[in-house]
């Protein structure tokens, strides 16, 4: 397996390291451990501007996947599960909110991301599936923290 990991921000340090190290263990879980991952922290700003080519939202978001097993060209390298990009600037604004430290709320992004890589969403789905996969997010949580 392999974790790629990109900090394009300047704002807050990141330990590259402690990262790799949990979403090793993710991606265990995940029964995905044969399975490589790439994650970019980024400011508002870039994230912006990516979900605004990407997804036609212009404005800053927490986290945007981009899966590599789907579309026309989806079974070309299977062991590549896709890229997740996250907002450092959002995610300090939402671990705030929601009393989590910072480790904790990029870990929870990651877990998002990583979901949705693997198939789970809750965007224009049903409500079942929007709980599936909010179940499955509490549960990978619950199961790798606390972060340290």
């Amino acid at each position: 397996m392999k974790v790629q990991i990109e900090n394009q921000q300047k704002r807050i340090k990141i330990d590259k390291r402690k990262i790799r190290s949990k979403v090793t263990q993710l991606l265990k879980l995940t029964g995905c451990a044969n399975k490589e991952i790439s994650i970019t922290l980024v400011d508002d700003e870039t994230i912006q501007c990516i979900n605004k080519q990407y997804l036609f939202k212009d404005r800053p978001t927490n986290v945007i996947s981009f899966s590599l097993q789907e579309g026309e060209f989806g079974d070309v390298n299977p062991d590549m599960l896709g890229d997740v990009v996250i907002s450092v600037d959002t995610a300090i604004r939402d671990a705030d909110k929601g009393n989590l430290s910072f480790d904790e709320e990029i870990f929870f992004l990651i877990i998002h991301g990583l979901l949705h890589l693997l198939g789970y969403n809750h965007v224009n789905t049903s409500k079942a599936n929007t709980l599936k996969m909010k179940q499955k997010e509490e549960e990978l949580f619950r199961l790798l923290t606390p972060f340290n």
